[in-house]
């Protein structure tokens, strides 16, 4: 048997693609290490979301290279998005990897191993506006061992953020068939996980390339939540504009849909989502948010926000910082703006904010999300809620299980037994800014 290791950058995505190359490798000879010096195949899965993570997938392989040279028999593979994005440039800059894999062609990897240990190389990095549902079905998926199963519903993008690489590595929007997911969610559930993601860069917007048939998100979650069992629902990113009435009040029908929306708003400020792109205004947003807030009881709502945007005045930042405040987001990811190539932002150079004020916008924006994150996370002392427990851990000295309420807060409860899997009643007795603290009810 020979051994694999992959390293994972990047967002859920990523991730279940790493899963599901694992399981076709584990087809053709290959084992998972976690040693990666024990590996005869390597291969990074990237993230060109920003700029850092690029660098850090060729530093990476750069390590990789080192080793080559004292083991010539290891393959190296650099797959995903900056793979997509940027294709032969990589044996250029490389020319000790063996292959390029895209997005779009991950099913190609054991016809591509095959031609790399006959001594090819390989870059499959050719876009297709195409599932691979077919093929998906062949192999297994090595998921990592936890509670919750990550499973893509739809893929690529066709919003064109204007600072946004997605849709030129991941390629236009594509929905997976629902006979495909349900299976998929079924051989999950058997396996033992107690928590179903469906996943997409616009998950909201499943189904509406269907020619053949009315099947939305909506749809789908109704099939998924009469499956028999324990296990609870959720979906993500969401666009704003993409939920609708019937989608949020789907979920407050469903027993085992999750009080959970992850809904980017990005800027705060009407001009800065203009120039971003973004299909709605503040207004619109808070609309949006309110009617979430009103029908959904207990919901969260996290977001996303980026500092420093070309362009943005320190008039516009500050919207940003009011609307995070006024919503009362109970958790935000931040990012200061990375220039990415292809997109339409990346060529505003005359626009673009210096690093030191960006990097100040972004101090800032961490610091109002820490005020939000407390602020919500205080509403549930004293509060009985279910939790899912995913682990079992030392935390600051004291063992601990820990886990997450239906509408994804972090709990962390004193235990000397490990109940990973196990749905429980908590009351919470106490809080920090990122975790509840509970007991056992």
């Amino acid at each position: 048997m020979k051994k694999v290791y992959i390293e994972t950058m990047g967002c859920q995505m990523n991730k279940s693609d790493t899963e599901r190359m694992y399981g076709m490798l584990s087809n053709f000879g290959y084992v998972e290490t976690d040693e990666p010096k024990q590996a005869d195949l390597l291969m990074v899965n990237t993230c060109s979301i920003r700029q850092l993570s690029e660098d850090k997938a060729y530093s990476l392989i750069g390590l990789w290279g080192k080793w080559k040279k004292s083991k010539p028999e290891l393959k190296i593979g650099f797959c995903g998005c900056v793979a997509q994005q940027k294709a032969k440039e990589i044996f250029k800059r490389a020319n000790y990897v063996d292959f390029v894999l895209g997005t779009h062609k991950i099913y190609s990897l054991p016809t591509i191993i095959e031609k790399v240990n006959n001594g090819e190389k390989i870059c499959e990095c050719e876009e297709t506006n195409a599932t691979e549902d077919a093929e998906a079905v062949k192999y297994n998926i090595n998921r990592v061992k936890s509670v919750n199963a990550w499973i893509p519903i739809t893929e690529g993008c066709n919003n064109f953020c204007t600072y946004c690489i997605v849709p030129y590595t991941r390629g236009r929007e594509r929905s997976r068939q629902p006979e495909t997911i349900l299976k998929e969610v079924k051989d999950a559930l058997n396996s033992g996980f107690k928590e179903i993601t469906l996943l997409g860069q616009n998950v909201d917007s499943y189904g509406k390339d269907f020619k053949d048939k009315n099947y939305r998100l909506a749809d789908l979650l109704r099939e998924v939540n009469a499956i028999e069992g324990e296990f609870w629902i959720r979906f993500v990113t969401s666009y704003p504009t993409d939920i609708t009435d019937e989608l949020i009040q789907t979920a407050v029908e469903l027993d085992k849909v999750c009080e959970y929306f992850h809904i980017p708003m990005q800027s705060g400020d009407s001009t800065v989502l203009k120039a971003m792109n973004r299909r709605y205004d503040r207004e619109k947003y808070f609309e949006i948010a309110d009617k979430i807030r009103r029908m959904v009881p207990d919901v969260t709502i996290t977001s996303d926000f980026i500092a420093g945007f070309p362009g943005e005045t320190e008039e516009q930042f500050q919207n940003t910082l009011t609307a995070m405040e006024e919503l009362c987001l109970d958790y935000s990811n931040t990012a200061a703006y990375s220039p990415r190539e292809k997109t339409v932002a990346a060529r505003w150079v005359d626009k673009f904010i210096d690093e030191d004020t960006k990097f100040e916008r972004l101090a800032r924006l961490n610091e109002q999300n820490r005020k939000c994150c407390l602020a919500s996370n205080k509403k549930f002392v004293g509060r009985t809620l279910d939790v899912l427990i995913e682990n079992f851990e030392d935390h600051k000295g004291k063992k601990v299980i820990t886990g997450r309420t239906r509408n994804n807060k972090i709990v962390h409860i004193p235990s000397e037994t490990d109940m990973t899997g196990e749905f429980l009643k908590v009351k919470i007795t106490d809080c920090k800014t990122w975790y509840l603290i509970g007991e056992l009810v």
